[in-house]
């Protein structure tokens, strides 16, 4: 297949690439990304960065199926190691959990020099990215929520400079996000609905747990449950 449709999720990613960058996509699978943006002609060079064999040699095929071999180059490696210093200006990370995102963010921070702006789109813990782009000094400048094929993701996007967004309740819009906060769509409003009910399913089910770290857990879910009742309309 060629690579002028996305699926929405990465189409909204791909709304955020600013036009003539160098574009580093981690963990490109197919490389679909940065093989639309180069058929857009949005972005000057591209970097698929793939770990494993499989979606790195379907990188390369469809590469050489949009002929776009002039300006995407396929890279096997682990995270940000595929990276130059100071070569890609703005990253994308699609498609895994917070954690990870936030593990290669970390292990590969010497990478980031150039970069001035991060587009993340964690499946789960969105919150972890958050946090990590706080403590790192990055400005999350927008969030975006959407559902797709039964499935709920998050966008973010931050930058070098600027305002943080958060407020006094800093705790809280680090959970739910500060942006996602003001704007409070029915795919936000589903996703918490469920959160919530495991919260409170995983409460019961901690009932008889002793021990400082279960009281600790406890406390976490409780106040996690107490935020969306206050925040979400």
């Amino acid at each position: 297949m060629n690579s002028e449709k996305l699926s929405n999720r990465l189409e909204r990613v791909a709304s955020y690439v600013p036009e003539n960058t160098i574009l580093a996509d981690i963990g490109s699978d197919h490389a679909y990304l940065p093989c639309y943006l180069g058929l857009k002609k949005v972005i000057k060079k591209g970097i698929a960065g793939e770990i494993t064999d499989g979606p790195f040699l379907s990188a390369k095929e469809q590469v050489d199926l949009d002929k776009l071999n002039d300006v995407i180059e396929v890279r096997k490696g682990d995270g940000l190691s595929v990276l130059n210093p100071d070569e890609a200006e703005v990253i994308t990370i699609c498609g895994m959990g917070g954690s990870l995102i936030t593990s290669i963010l970390e292990k590969g921070k010497n990478k980031l020099g150039r970069a001035r702006r991060l587009i993340l789109q964690p499946n789960i813990g969105s919150s972890t990215v958050r946090k990590w782009l706080l403590k790192e000094n990055w400005v999350l400048i927008d969030e975006e929520i959407l559902k797709e094929d039964g499935k709920i993701y998050e966008i973010l996007v931050a930058e070098r400079s600027g305002e943080q967004p958060y407020s006094d309740h800093k705790e809280a819009e680090l959970l739910f996000g500060p942006f996602l906060l003001k704007n409070q769509n029915e795919a936000f409003k589903e996703k918490w609905a469920g959160e919530v009910k495991q919260w409170n399913a995983i409460l019961t089910q901690m009932e008889n747990s002793s021990g400082a770290t279960a009281e600790e857990k406890r406390e976490e879910l409780r106040r996690n449950i107490k935020y969306a009742e206050e925040w979400i309309s």
